[in-house]
């Protein structure tokens, strides 16, 4: 159904860090309306790996991806904030205290401000370049997430990569699948302690470290994958026994109409004022992977970081006339709720 929605601030972007602006926004009393692609909340996290734990989070020693989610939802449910889901921002028009967000579904959001939470924008995996690879996308011989570990319980396999995916995906499987892990050289580009943590397992003899190789061709039939064929830079190559491929070569980012809105730009990222992450174009605000400047660190915290104080540059645009003073939330709780 085509919504017409009047809010405070539109917010693009449904995942972690989109999650918890409403939450910082309503503790301003704040309005607002969340816009996403995806048909559900949750960004990545939702998306690509719910099962994945994040070891990051402040007083969560570890958490899976889909808690993260779930425990920022019921933070934000005081707030009762309206969502458009499954729907593409397209056009951006109007100014600072009066914009107009079209989507592709027909709908309009009437707002004050806009917080771009676009994350990877719309992400995608990039492909190893290997020939059949669809028929095997299709059987999910070859994933580029995991949704469920245990789906891969007693399987060879072999994972590609060397970013912190791979080598958390090799932790989390060797205890319950026989896992090889491919990369072009010794050296990771994961965490170091979490590259130390490979390094003893592969030791040990639970991880086959298969180094230094790429991937350069699949074998099997109808789809059902049987070998996974590495090579070196010299041409040498080797068969690995494989039920299931994970290449973990990073996402592809895609602002999509986002990036015709006239924003300044470093590659595919937004750039922002670090103090207020407010964009080249006055009211319109970046928080989270989409926004960079000097000393950004992608990590969900910065994001959480960021859209506190958004919130905060945004308070004089809605309330222009009320001085923002401000408390923690242990004095002043949290508005609306009981």
């Amino acid at each position: 159904m085509t919504e017409h929605l009047t809010t405070d601030v539109a917010i693009v972007g449904a995942g972690p860090v989109g999650l918890f602006a409403v939450f910082e926004l309503g503790m301003l009393k704040i309005d607002a309306v969340l816009i996403d692609a995806l048909g559900e909340v949750g960004g990545q996290c939702a998306a690509l790996y719910p099962e994945k734990p994040i070891y990051d989070i402040p007083a969560h020693p570890a958490i899976e991806a889909a808690a993260l989610i779930d425990r920022l939802e019921l933070q934000i449910a005081p707030f009762r904030t309206k969502r458009l889901l499954g729907r593409v921002v397209q056009g951006l028009s109007g100014q600072a205290g009066d914009f107009v967000l079209t989507t592709d579904q027909g709908d309009t959001v009437r707002a004050k401000a806009v917080v771009i939470a676009a994350g990877a924008g719309a992400f995608g995996p990039n492909r190893p370049p290997l020939d059949g690879l669809p028929a095997y996308e299709a059987t999910g011989a070859v994933q580029y997430y995991v949704r469920r570990r245990e789906d891969l319980r007693g399987k060879r396999v072999v994972i590609a990569g060397g970013g912190d995916s791979a080598v958390d995906w090799a932790l989390s499987l060797k205890d319950i699948a026989r896992v090889s892990v491919v990369h072009r050289r010794p050296k990771f580009r994961a965490a170091p302690e979490t590259a130390a943590r490979l390094a003893a397992a592969a030791e040990a003899g639970e991880v086959e470290m298969v180094i230094p190789y790429q991937l350069h061709a699949l074998h099997g039939a109808d789809g059902a994958l049987a070998e996974v064929e590495v090579a070196t830079l010299q041409g040498e190559t080797k068969r690995l026994p494989a039920d299931v491929l994970l290449p973990f070569f990073g996402l592809s980012m895609d602002l999509g109409p986002i990036a015709a809105w006239g924003l300044d730009r470093t590659q595919h990222h937004v750039a922002v004022t670090p103090a207020t992450c407010e964009t080249s174009i006055p009211g319109v605000f970046a928080i989270g992977d989409v926004a960079t400047y000097p000393g950004k660190l992608k990590l969900i915290l910065q994001g959480f970081s960021e859209a506190a104080m958004t919130a905060h540059a945004i308070h004089p645009l809605v309330h222009p006339d009320q001085a923002l003073h401000f408390e923690y939330s242990t004095s002043k709780g949290v508005p609306g709720s009981a």
